[in-house]
């Protein structure tokens, strides 16, 4: 029973997301680009003038969250997936409700 009180200390920023014990850095790095992503949206979307970055950060983070769905491992990177693309989609919706990807560049 020892190998069951190992810990991860030191390993990597996101070891705590790596509850299976393997390292999974493509897996950490998206769960970090859709958080990161999702709260430059959500932020920025509660301004009107900011619609282009709120806009077009939401859907990078939406796409960014989707693939990291599929290739997610651990429930812990799942969950922060889910949270990450929800207030993407949330700055996404609101930014292209304020003007668009484009804001007015086209027409």
């Amino acid at each position: 029973m020892a190998h069951a009180a190992r810990t991860q200390h030191g390993r990597s920023l996101f070891a705590f997301l790596d509850t299976d014990g393997k390292p999974h850095p493509l897996e950490d790095g998206l769960t970090a680009a859709t958080l990161v992503l999702g709260v430059i949206a959500f932020i920025t979307a509660q301004f009107h003038g900011l619609h282009l970055l709120s806009s077009w950060t939401g859907l990078i983070g939406i796409i960014t969250g989707a693939w990291g769905q599929m290739i997610s491992v651990t429930t812990a990177e799942r969950f922060l997936l889910i949270i990450g693309m929800g207030a993407a989609a949330f700055g996404f919706f609101l930014g292209m409700a304020h003007g668009g990807l484009f804001g007015g560049v086209l027409g």
